[in-house]
């Protein structure tokens, strides 16, 4: 008896990546339909919408692979799923990251549904570049239920989410608040190859009109902008003080601390050096500078998240058991992995200790923790440590003390 012809919907972007993936799951021969997503009204500063242009593209390749295309929107529920959230994340003083929720409440969520339920398909592909410990016959056989409350097997049971078989792209990071029942529905055809070869692949295809375009590096959806001029559409000026960490003295102004992130450059009328934000207080709406890009201030080795979302749903066994454990660390998709330790919360929040300081870890991104291949989850950075710079402060007055004491015993 012949196997039944797989039905898997392949979520296109226009880009290269999502056009190779909808090009190897017709190679294997399954029944492919590709989607293209539209999240938000692309105009431009100009008026031009880049929008159509990436659907266009993506027609085209589905004509080229002679697959079904539907484009939907989801632009009231990007708006409120993950938009309005980042405009609140930016006022309260923290730096979004709109990529990994658009994955997780968008592709992840209403997508999925889309496909799953309105075509009625086996499994859903994306180009993310990203393994999973289940092969794609054991997607084939899982049994899709809307409610994901349904599924709460172990760990031991749960999908995997595994890096990518290319380190520079692995994109792990930005999945690593998917649901479990969204990973056992999801197949990731690149998961196993280079990019040099799926540029080779879309080049033998014959999808030169992609091949052309550079790689989006804006805002999910949104696109590339000048950040300054776009959020303050949406956010009211509120004007506030450089000021610097070092001596409290008022190095400039600025139009509102939302505009900046821990770590980046502090343009300052008037200065010749480099200044660098390295904290922000809402209340006052000082922003705190200091000279040089490696300022001790800029630098911390612990920070606290809120409650972790876990790819396996529950924490991993040994921090439940010791409340404590050994993985590795980053906050930035490209940053190296930094060794950590994990300390459980009674409230299910985790403190992550670092083997080494980090540059500019920053409230609001996310706490993206792996062990060994597997990407375990992520957590919403809330709370930072102390600095190097407070650290060596404080280790300065405490000499200072102890010197004092000995001269006046």
């Amino acid at each position: 008896m012949s196997r039944p012809l797989r039905h898997v919907v392949c979520a296109l972007s226009g880009g290269v990546d999502s056009a190779v993936a909808a090009l190897l799951l017709r190679r294997k021969g399954y029944h492919v339909t590709g989607v293209f997503m539209k999240n938000w009204d692309l105009f431009d500063e100009h008026g031009a919408c880049a929008g159509n242009q990436d659907c266009e593209d993506a027609f085209r390749v589905c004509k080229m692979l002679n697959i079904p295309f539907h484009q939907i929107s989801y632009v009231k529920e990007y708006w409120h799923e993950v938009f309005s959230n980042l405009v609140k994340e930016y006022e309260m003083g923290r730096t979004p990251n709109p990529d990994i929720m658009c994955n997780k409440n968008i592709k992840f969520k209403y997508l999925l549904q889309f496909a799953l339920e309105f075509l009625g398909a086996d499994a859903m592909a994306t180009g993310h570049y990203a393994r999973t410990s289940q092969r794609d016959e054991d997607v084939f056989q899982q049994k899709y239920i809307r409610t994901e409350d349904h599924f709460h097997d172990h760990n031991k049971d749960a999908v995997k989410l595994l890096q990518a078989a290319d380190p520079k792209k692995d994109q792990t990071f930005f999945l690593s608040q998917i649901s479990q029942h969204a990973l056992r529905h999801t197949i990731f055809p690149l998961g196993e190859l280079r990019k040099n070869v799926v540029k080779e692949m879309a080049a033998e295809a014959g999808f030169h009109h992609i091949l052309k375009r550079k790689e989006s590096m804006g805002i999910c959806f949104i696109g590339e902008r000048n950040f300054e001029n776009f959020i303050l559409e949406y956010l009211e000026p509120r004007p506030g003080n450089f000021v610097s960490i070092e001596d409290g003295k008022i190095m400039g102004t600025h139009k509102g601390w939302f505009l900046f992130t821990l770590g980046q450059r502090a343009r300052i009328g008037g200065q010749r050096d480099a200044w660098f934000v390295v904290d922000k207080d809402i209340n006052t709406g000082d922003v705190f500078v200091a000279p040089g890009t490696n300022h001790p201030a800029l630098y911390r080795n612990s920070l606290q998240t809120d409650q972790v979302h876990w790819i396996a749903q529950d924490p991993p066994l040994e921090l439940l058991r010791n409340t404590v454990m050994q993985c590795h660390f980053r906050f930035q998709h490209q940053m190296p992995l930094v060794q950590c330790q994990l300390t459980l919360n009674p409230d299910l929040t985790v403190w992550v200790t670092l083997a080494k300081p980090v540059r500019a870890p920053t409230p609001g991104q996310f706490a993206v923790l792996y062990y060994d291949q597997e990407c375990l989850g992520s957590g919403k950075i809330m709370e930072l440590g102390p600095s190097m710079y407070t650290l060596q402060e404080r280790r300065g007055d405490r000499i200072g003390e102890t010197q004092k004491t000995d001269r006046t015993g």
